[in-house]
């Protein structure tokens, strides 16, 4: 197995190894172990998730390992080993448990192996990183080679095409966002996937569980046993279907042809890895559990099946974690696909372009850092809305620059008609408190009020929406002068999006957009956009109640359109009567175009103002 190899061979300082269960990861370590103590015996430690493992499964089998012919005869005598301490050759091999800090510290190491280290505890009492307590054994070592292996937990999983080869690689993620620690520690090194050949087509792939099909492709829609007798993989490049037969020989050819490859790398047609290796101080591998010897793929696709029916998040993460060799993140039945998402694109309609039916307009914007995502969405009758425009406004939050362009979008008209309400975020903060006192937002609604309202999400509100008046000074005190904070139902305006991209098509209140993306219409949607769309998933409470789990970081698109619905509510587009249009709108006139209409005549000087049916008073004719 290439990670044992990587091991032997003493090349990189850490060894990672992502895998699933069953696939013949303790084998593996056995073998690292037996072949070092055999043929260059140097101290060994190896850690385990907890005590309990250490003492009633590993030792025993150490025990075997330690009685072959070739190391039974290098072995110390019984009186001289322990249950966790035993001799070959004169050296030391050391079972240690991530719970203790003597164990971990107490001998120096010329390899060590950490088995499941998503399982370790994330500081040995107060001691720090167990991961980094276990490298500190081995600095009296200059061949010092530091093996993890672990079959992942928890993180969002993306993938991405690579320009050079066309294969799909898992996407960097940041490593604030993963939970699992044996994921970020293989994404800091060189990333090796492991890739098969397709059978049919005979281009490599890189299996994972999105290549894995049942028929009709809807999982919640197949028992268990029809899961497992018609479960096929799908090759990505062309659509080739692969069964795996009853004996498995399909698997353990496309097993013997297949490769590693990284990122920036390319397979030939007759196997070979081209290209340079990525440099590294640690060597990297992961392999699917589609990829297992021992589980075919009917019985993955059942065990899926079954923990998707028993609707326990706990049952479905064990399948993709053990079962697949991936990362799992809480997703609620309710979840589109981002597929889903550019299904509902317009191909006749373009960006900024006002489609017939849009009576009003309103606006979504996301706070960032560096900054402002936006969306622009069109309204009519049954809340049917139509997305005129998206993208983000780069710049520092903190300064001013950004917001003035912020201002000068939302003052733009599309084809005449101008945005009656924005919603601005006011949950992130930009700058810090000793450089920046001001809010930002704040004070940016404040000065373009008639349009702009401040707004906060909150998991659960007795209201979908509510207004509470406050003011902020440039001093973070409490001004004369009230302002309007939107306090806003997450659940409930999130919800609302993620229906209406299911909504039928032959039912008015649809959620459309502009033409997709392509290479003659370079402004459309993105695929980017689609899969910000469902970046976060509805996931219901053990206590009851629904929460709301990140699957990107990148979900601000979806923040966005969620703002601007909560706008369109507050505007009242549930109360559009059906069948209103708008009247045309005139076009407007240039300079070049000299007005010819009679011009209305001069009020007399002490005239009282005339009253109209919208009229609201001398001191308030400015804001209409």
């Amino acid at each position: 197995m290439p990670f044992g190899r990587a091991v032997a061979a003493g090349t990189h300082r850490r060894v990672v190894f992502v895998i699933s269960a069953q696939s013949g990861k303790t084998e593996t370590i056995f073998d690292i172990i037996g072949q070092r103590m055999d043929q260059a015996p140097a101290p060994i430690l190896y850690v385990g998730p907890n005590k309990q493992f250490l003492n009633e499964q590993l030792e025993p089998r150490i025990v075997e390992l330690l009685d072959t012919p070739t190391l039974r005869r290098k072995r110390a005598g019984a009186k001289r080993m322990t249950k966790t301490r035993k001799l070959i050759s004169g050296v030391p091999l050391r079972l240690a448990h991530s719970g203790s800090t003597t164990a971990l510290k107490s001998d120096p190491a010329a390899l060590a192996i950490t088995d499941e280290a998503d399982e370790l505890m994330a500081s040995v009492r107060g001691q720090g990183d167990p991961i980094g307590l276990v490298d500190a054994r081995g600095d009296t070592h200059k061949d010092f080679v530091h093996a993890i292996v672990s079959t992942p937990s928890v993180g969002p999983s993306e993938v991405e095409r690579d320009p050079v080869s066309g294969l799909e690689f898992w996407a960097q993620q940041e490593p604030t966002d993963v939970h699992s620690k044996v994921w970020t520690l293989w994404q800091s090194g060189t990333r090796y996937h492991w890739a098969w050949p397709c059978p049919h087509c005979n281009e490599y792939f890189v299996p994972r569980f999105s290549c894995l099909a049942v028929p009709g492709k809807d999982w919640t829609r197949v028992s268990p046993s029809e899961a497992k007798a018609k479960s096929a993989v799908i090759c990505p490049r062309n659509g080739c279907i692969i069964d795996d037969d009853a004996e498995g020989r399909t698997k353990a050819e496309m097993n013997r042809r297949g490769v590693y490859v990284a990122p920036g790398q390319t397979i030939d047609e007759d196997g070979n890895v081209c290209g340079e290796p990525p440099q590294s101080a640690t060597i990297s591998f992961w392999v699917s559990g589609l990829c297992s010897p021992f589980v075919n793929w009917g019985e993955r696709a059942l065990r899926y099946v079954e923990a998707l029916r028993s609707g326990d998040n706990a049952s479905i993460q064990t399948v993709i974690n053990a079962g697949f060799g991936e990362l799992w993140a809480p997703r609620g039945g309710e979840a589109p696909e981002w597929e889903e998402v550019q299904k509902c694109c317009v191909p006749l309609i373009q960006r900024r372009t006002l489609p017939p039916g849009v009576v009003f307009i309103t606006a979504g914007v996301d706070v960032q850092k560096n900054r402002l995502p936006y969306v622009i969405r069109g309204w009519g009758a049954r809340s049917e809305s139509w997305l005129l425009d998206s993208g983000e406004l780069w710049g520092e939050t903190e300064l001013d620059g950004v917001w003035a362009d912020l201002a000068n979008l939302l003052e733009q008209p599309i084809e005449g008609m101008h945005i009656r309400r924005a919603f601005v975020d006011a949950g992130f903060r930009p700058g810090k408190m000793d450089m920046v006192p001001e809010h930002k937002v704040y004070e940016f609604a404040r000065r373009n009020a008639r349009i702009v309202r401040a707004s906060k999400g909150f998991d659960r509100r007795d209201t979908p929406l509510s207004v509470k008046r406050i003011e902020v000074t440039d001093k973070g005190k409490q001004a004369k002068f009230g302002l309007e904070l939107v306090r806003l139902d997450t659940d409930f305006f999130k919800s609302w999006v993620h229906s209406r991209i299911r909504w039928p098509d032959d039912q008015p209140g649809g959620w459309h957009l502009f033409a997709p993306q392509s290479a003659d219409y370079p402004d459309g949607v993105t695929e980017d956009y689609c899969r910000q769309i469902v970046s976060e998933s509805r996931v219901r409470k053990p206590s009851g109640g629904f929460s709301w789990v990140q699957l990107s970081r990148n979900n601000h698109m979806l923040d966005c359109e969620a703002l601007a619905y909560a706008a369109a509510y507050m505007t009242g587009v549930q109360r559009i009567p059906d069948g209103m249009v708008m009247p045309p709108r005139p076009a407007l006139v240039t300079p070049a175009q000299p007005r010819t209409e009679p011009q209305p005549q001069r009020a007399a000087a002490n005239a009282p103002p005339k009253r109209t049916a919208n009229w609201l008073g001398p001191k308030r004719q400015g804001w209409l």
